[in-house]
């Protein structure tokens, strides 16, 4: 019996889609191949859904591939994080490989390329390179050491493979042709000397493959059936398909591009990234206001929504800028479906109720979540003395002030009506105290509580409340032109220390909560909790 074939979703899948109905693939395998020299950060999850997707859609393969070819660059640490974050998204690779696993058939590929005649030792510099490459409208200049003996060529590789040139002083290149109108093809450098020590090598290497002739052999390799790669590397595709064809692959893998992820108020270099760690502008890869994916774990976004985020972007064919508060909208739609509701004054102002019993405590309760009715409800204690937000009082309010002020009435959220009394100031003419009392039968869900007021308000009780810091977070580089550095929010956190139930407080770290009428935040251990996101959505969709 055929296997049934899902319907494409996407031009790449389109491609899929037909390459296994004609019988030209029976089996998809694609490959997730970062280079470990930095955390991942919210562009890799884009191409971690596409390339795990397209496995999990269509049964076939994906294998996490480590493109290990710059020693100076790279860390053990990066790759372990790597590892962390696609797990952490619920994807699992098939074979877990590294480009140096592979150096010995590279080597054996340029050998051939030179006894071919197609490709050649120089001495030229990467200065004088750049120099005679030309432009995109005149051809470049041949080296002078282009039309080397096939034996001098074949010599001098093997005596730069032992170690016997410095780095820099020679190069392996391509002979292709210097009058392409794709400069990639302009005779590029496809080995250059490094001793260095590799993470994974050691020091069996001192001369490793570059990038644009690495790649293409390890797709070859591994049977790669189809390599997804952002939009930047389309002029670099015929150089992909020279390799692969000239190094005697067949079948070869092909190459497609998508546009890469570009989020607003966000930067998608690891290289700035690590300026900002390395100079101490951030606490480190995992600080929660950069688009690292261990940043975004740390802040408290759950991998569901950066999943769903990922799938609603789509896979187009051109770049373009997303709103960041699509992002925002998709976390805001999971927790609000899946996360406690608790209540937590961040900046917190004292209440007492005059009429209410001194030595009383009442129980109330509050659902965990009204959408699950399976969530279940907590215990919520109110007694004489509370906390409610600063801002839910004013001594001068301002118009269509709904909140406690003069004269006014309000309903502690789940409890009582209470009416404005009096207020007592410190000593720069602040609210210290706030007076009240509430109206008896007025109580949430009595019968004949339903007074009509236009104000709804949080609290918690000021004898059991636990003390809790929570840190705001607000974006890190503001929009608009010029350097990076020059656009860094130096106010991007604030920390706060207030008030919530022990409900929320004593949470095990990780768990995840709807602080009524402030955000979602997610709960640090020991009382401290990150600011996730805020309840107000500023998504439009389009």
């Amino acid at each position: 019996m055929k296997k049934e074939i899902p319907a494409p979703s996407n031009f790449i899948e389109d491609i899929i889609v037909d390459d296994l109905t004609s019988g030209k693939h029976d089996k998809i395998i694609t490959r997730f191949p970062p280079e470990p020299n930095g955390y991942l950060h919210i562009g890799h999850a884009k191409a971690i859904c596409i390339n795990f997707g397209i496995k999990e859609k269509f049964g076939g393969e994906c294998n996490l591939r480590f493109d290990d070819t710059n020693p100076v660059k790279e860390d053990v640490e990066y790759m372990e994080s790597i590892k962390e974050d696609i797990r952490w998204l619920g994807f699992k690779w098939d074979r877990e490989l590294h480009a140096s696993d592979y150096f010995g058939r590279m080597y054996e590929c340029a050998v051939e390329l030179i006894r071919a005649g197609k490709a050649y030792v120089c001495d030229l510099s990467a200065e004088e390179i750049r120099a005679t490459r030309g432009t995109l409208t005149e051809p470049g200049k041949e080296s002078p050491y282009r039309n080397r003996s096939v034996e001098e060529n074949l010599d001098l590789f093997r005596r730069m493979k032992e170690g016997e040139f410095a780095d820099g002083e020679k190069v392996l290149r391509a002979k292709i042709d210097m009058a392409s109108p794709n400069i990639n093809m302009r005779d590029p450098v496809i080995y250059r000397i490094c001793h260095a020590e590799h993470p994974h090598t050691g020091t069996e290497w001192v001369i490793y493959p570059m990038y644009d002739f690495a790649h293409p052999l390890e797709d070859a390799i591994e049977g790669v059936t189809h390599s997804l790669c952002s939009l930047e590397f389309e002029n670099h595709r015929p150089l992909y398909d020279w390799v692969t064809e000239n190094c005697g692959f067949d079948p070869r893998p092909r190459q497609i591009e998508f546009a890469r992820l570009n989020l607003t108020h966000t930067v998608m270099s690891k290289r700035f990234l690590k300026r900002l760690v390395d100079e101490n502008v951030v606490s480190g890869w995992n600080d929660p206001r950069l688009s690292t994916l261990s940043g975004i774990r740390e802040r408290g976004y759950p991998p569901e929504a950066v999943r769903d985020f990922c799938g609603r972007i789509g896979v187009a064919k051109a770049d373009s800028v997303v709103d960041i508060a699509m992002l925002e909208h998709c976390v805001r739609e999971y927790l609000n479906d899946h996360a406690a509701r608790a209540m937590a004054v961040l900046d917190p102002v004292k209440v007492v109720v005059d009429n209410y019993p001194e030595n009383v405590t009442e129980n109330l309760t509050l659902e965990n979540n009204p959408r699950d009715p399976e969530a279940g409800e907590h215990t919520v204690t109110f007694s004489r003395e509370l906390y409610i937000e600063r801002d839910d009082f004013s001594l001068d309010p301002p118009p269509k002030y709904f909140r406690l002020k003069p004269d006014g009435t309000v309903r502690l959220k789940g409890a009582y009506v209470v009416k404005y009394v009096g207020c007592e100031l410190n000593a720069d003419g602040e609210p210290e105290v706030v007076h009240v009392e509430y109206i008896p039968g007025t109580k949430s869900g009595e019968e004949g509580a339903a007074v009509k007021v236009k104000g709804t308000i949080h609290w918690v009780n000021a004898r059991d409340c636990a003390d809790i810091t929570v840190n705001m977070y607000d974006y890190l580089i503001n929009d608009g032109d010029g350097d990076y550095m020059d656009r860094l929010n130096r106010d991007s956190v604030k920390v706060l220390h207030g008030k919530a139930e022990h409900f929320a407080a004593d949470a095990p770290k990780g768990e995840r909560f709807q602080f009524l009428r402030e955000g979602y935040f997610i709960a640090k251990g020991g009382g401290e909790f990150n600011c996730i996101v805020g309840l107000k959505d500023n998504y439009k969709a389009q």
